[in-house]
C-alpha cells in the first residue's frame, strides 16, 4: 500500500514511476488508501512520455480502480467514517451533474481500458489522460467528501 507521505519520499521523486510499480496495493487498503493511490498514479501517468511506463501505470490503475469499485460497495469502516465527520471540508465545487460515484468510476475505467489499449493516437492519448486525471481527482473529492460517498 502506498500512502501519500511515501510518494514525498526521495525515491519518489528520483523514479516516481518505478516508486509507484514497486509499492503493492494490498488487499487490506481503505477506500481513501485506494482512491489516494490512484490520484499518485494519475499525476504519474500525466507527466510520463515513455510507453512502456504508460503502459505499466494505466495497467496498475485499471487493477486499483477495480479494487476501489469493491470498496465502493461495501460499508466504510469507522475510522474512516471518524475522518469524514471530523474532517471540516470547504463546499465542493462539483456540479450536481456529476456526484454520482458510479457514473465517475466508470468514466475513469473506461478511459483507463481506453489508454491500455494504445489505439489512439499519441496527441489524443495526453489529452485523454489529462481528462483521467481531472476524472480521479473529481472523484478523489467526491470520495473523502463527509456528505457523499460511494
Amino acid at each position: 500500500m502506498i500512502t501519500m507521505l511515501e510518494v514525498t519520499s526521495p525515491a519518489f521523486s528520483e523514479n516516481p514511476t518505478a516508486a509507484l510499480l514497486a509499492a503493492p496495493l494490498t488487499t487490506t487498503a481503505d477506500l481513501f488508501e485506494v482512491i489516494d493511490y490512484c490520484a499518485a498514479l494519475v499525476n504519474v501517468l500525466l507527466e510520463t512520455d515513455e510507453q512502456t511506463e504508460r503502459m505499466a501505470l494505466c495497467g496498475r490503475l485499471d487493477h486499483a480502480l477495480n479494487q476501489l469499485e469493491r470498496l465502493c460497495d461495501e460499508e466504510l469502516p469507522p475510522h474512516l467514517l471518524e475522518q469524514l465527520s471530523t474532517t471540516a471540508q470547504p463546499e465542493t465545487a462539483i456540479p450536481d451533474c456529476w456526484q454520482d460515484t458510479d457514473m465517475l468510476l466508470d468514466y475513469v475505467q473506461t478511459l483507463t481500458q481506453t489508454l491500455l489499449s494504445n489505439a489512439q493516437p499519441e496527441a489524443t492519448a495526453k489529452v485523454l489522460t489529462g481528462l483521467l486525471h481531472d476524472l480521479i481527482y473529481l472523484l478523489v473529492e467526491q470520495l473523502k467528501s463527509p456528505l457523499e460517498n460511494c
